[in-house]
């Protein structure tokens, strides 16, 4: 059974996230190792429902694993060789390395989401055009951006961290 099957959800790149987290909270209390008559087999069941979960909650790793679904992921972590590319994603980590307030915060991530929205657009076409070549370096340049997006929420977790420190000092 593959992960899409598992969560009863169509195999593609589109799927209802709220369905798939509904779908998860009723297969985590389903087998639940504390619910559970074989401990170590709910154990099992529970860590495969997590890793599954995971896979698909973020459109990066579920497009590499629809790739591994057609045994086309091979390669997947190979550095990106498209030049532009590259320039591009260094001008946004300049970005972010000097983004001092949650406005340009904001904007970077905005930037991100245009980014990774063109990425799956382009996805969607390679897999569908069996462009595996193709398909395998777009979920390289989604990855690139999943991380940005998650240092953009630390840093964004950090200027609030700094704010309230700072309002703290005045006691």
């Amino acid at each position: 059974m593959n992960h899409f099957e598992l969560f009863e959800l169509p195999v593609a790149l589109d799927i209802d996230l709220a369905a798939l987290k509904n779908s998860f909270l009723k297969l985590q209390q389903q087998y639940h190792p504390d619910k559970a008559q074989d401990k170590d087999q709910a154990l099992i069941k529970s860590s495969a429902i997590n890793q599954a979960y995971k896979v698909l909650s973020h459109v990066d790793s579920r497009a590499a694993y629809l790739l591994s679904l057609k045994k086309q992921d091979h390669g997947l972590d190979q550095s990106i060789h498209d030049f532009e590319f590259l320039q591009s994603a260094l001008e946004i980590r300049e970005q972010l390395d000097e983004a001092q307030n949650p406005e340009q915060l904001h904007s970077l991530k905005d930037e991100v989401n245009q980014w990774i929205d063109g990425l799956v657009r382009e996805f969607k076409i390679d897999y569908d055009d069996e462009d595996w070549g193709e398909a395998r370096d777009t979920v390289r340049k989604l990855r690139f951006f999943q991380r940005v997006m998650n240092d953009i929420d630390k840093a964004e977790d950090q200027l609030l961290d700094d704010e309230q420190y700072d309002l703290d000092d005045d006691f």
